[in-house]
């Protein structure tokens, strides 16, 4: 890979100013409730000191509520349906005639546009947007899952030179390491043969958890964290009428606890994982000079609304805020005030913020779906009007529209669904095909069409496709029809 820059300086040379590092960790399947403020169980008391002098973010939405689109739509700027990837992706070497697919090839991703004006950048974790053989473009450094979840411990992994082996190590322990790795390369002025000394950082860390599986999976210590805990805060319903028969969420309906004291001794794991690597930045005096964020790829429900899972956890596959609402959390370097934004704001515009903050201006792409949030970040305000703002999101043929307190969702072969959460945060009243709010949906029903017509292509989009959440085989644009594309639930499980 070209260690070649065209910004090889901390400073913008044309403003003076510092360019500052990035350390983004990203959990899988955390779902917005999964916070000490609203889920007082969890032992995490690194991601509260974050909340106590950072921004959090109530309202941050993803793109898709299942992890590869949403992953892809946060490198990307773009919605599904101008990317192409729509359900989490199947590894090649699960698949009939095995191969390695790159998906995202030819598309602008954050760290190309970063690595481009002088970033050393750096991946350890989880991908699961494409092949993980070999580091992913723009970046310098990589340890990579195989898969896209899996075991905790001999968790499948490539090593150094794109060779599978298992990793021995608990793997949230494993990803912590593997980027204090990368920081105390980048302090000593090399990485991978690249001189770091002038140049700022951006480092992903992407843990599989809080991902199942749950029992027996983690630590002792982790679990013990729980002993005795019942989990009060989480709700005990019965299975939805959509909920999907996923085998492994069948005994958490009849005793939740055992699932529960799983989920959150993963969190309690990535906790200590943070705890580590914010203690490394100090090691090596970064932390002045570094943006910390933490957030979700898409959310989940442990038995909120009577489902375990996410947007796949049901079929019609589903866009309950629990599924589409993330945490999202930005300490910038020297605040110690803690701001909440209760503003709705789009998984898509991470990379446009990311960018603003950096000093950087990524290409021009017309299918960029989402703006830059970086006055909400720096102050907690901001200068655009941001109520007139709507977020929107996409799962196959379904998709979904916020705007103020409504939400809509049309699906291509499917119920349609309309809620008004200020009175109704649970959605459980559907008000959908209701003559007292016909004007509301047919107005709603325009501003999605003639929104995504301007943010998808006819060869990337899903709304006629039949994803039914068991996942992507190759990309949209091989051409290949829904039986060769996705995996339907009756041929997988």
């Amino acid at each position: 890979m070209s260690s070649d820059m065209t910004h090889d300086s901390r400073s913008d040379t044309e403003t003076g100013t510092s360019r500052p590092n990035f350390l983004v960790v990203m959990t899988d399947d955390q779902g917005p409730w999964a916070l000490t403020r609203t889920m007082p169980e969890l032992v995490t008391p690194t991601v509260d000191e974050l909340v106590e002098t950072g921004t959090i973010f109530d309202n941050f939405y993803c793109a898709s509520p299942v992890c590869s689109p949403a992953r892809a739509s946060l490198l990307t700027g773009r919605m599904p349906s101008a990317h192409g990837v729509h359900d989490w992706l199947i590894p090649g070497e699960e698949q009939p005639d095995p191969h390695e697919e790159e998906y995202l090839g030819g598309l602008l991703t954050l760290p190309e546009v970063l690595h481009e004006a002088g970033y050393v950048c750096a991946m350890s974790g989880k991908w699961h947007v494409g092949t993980s053989r070999r580091p992913a473009p723009g970046f310098d450094f990589w340890y990579a899952h195989r898969k896209g979840g899996g075991p905790y411990f001999d968790a499948p992994i490539w090593d150094d030179h794109g060779n599978k082996r298992d990793e021995p190590r608990y793997f949230t322990d494993a990803v912590a390491d593997e980027a204090c790795r990368f920081l105390d390369d980048y302090a000593s002025g090399n990485v991978a043969g690249r001189t770091t000394s002038n140049s700022p950082f951006y480092m992903q860390v992407n843990f599989t958890a809080p991902h199942h599986p749950w029992v027996g999976s983690h630590p002792q210590e982790l679990c013990d964290l729980y002993s005795g805990c019942d989990f009060a805060s989480v709700p005990r319903e019965p299975p939805h009428p959509w909920s999907k028969p996923r085998t492994e969420f069948y005994e958490a309906f009849d005793d939740p606890v055992p699932q529960l004291r799983g989920y959150a001794a993963s969190l309690s794991g990535v906790d200590r994982a943070l705890r580590l690597l914010l203690d490394k930045l100090d090691e090596h005096d970064l932390a002045s000079d570094t943006v910390i964020v933490y957030m979700a790829d898409n959310g989940f429900s442990c038995g909120h609304h009577g489902i375990w899972g996410k947007g796949n956890g049901t079929y019609p596959l589903n866009f309950w805020e629990n599924s589409v609402r993330v945490p999202f959390i930005i300490r910038l370097p020297g605040q110690t005030e803690a701001h909440e934004v209760s503003d709705h704001v789009s998984a898509t515009g991470f990379m446009s913020t990311i960018c603003e903050l950096a000093g950087v201006d990524p290409a021009d792409d017309p299918l960029r779906a989402g703006s830059s949030f970086a006055n909400l970040a720096r102050s907690g305000v901001d200068d655009a009007k941001r109520e007139s703002v709507m977020v929107f999101d996409e799962y196959g043929g379904g998709r979904m529209v916020r705007s103020g307190d409504y939400k809509l969702i049309e699906r291509y072969d499917g119920p349609g669904e309309l809620y008004h959460l200020g009175n109704d945060p649970e959605e459980r009243e559907n008000l959908y095909g209701t003559a007292t709010h016909a004007h509301v949906q047919s107005e709603l029903h325009d501003r999605l069409r003639e929104w995504f017509a301007h943010h998808e292509t006819a060869a990337d989009s899903a709304w006629a496709h039949d994803v039914q959440g068991w996942g992507q085989l190759v990309p949209l644009r091989r051409g290949y029809d829904d039986k060769h594309m996705y995996v339907h639930g009756l041929h997988l499980r």
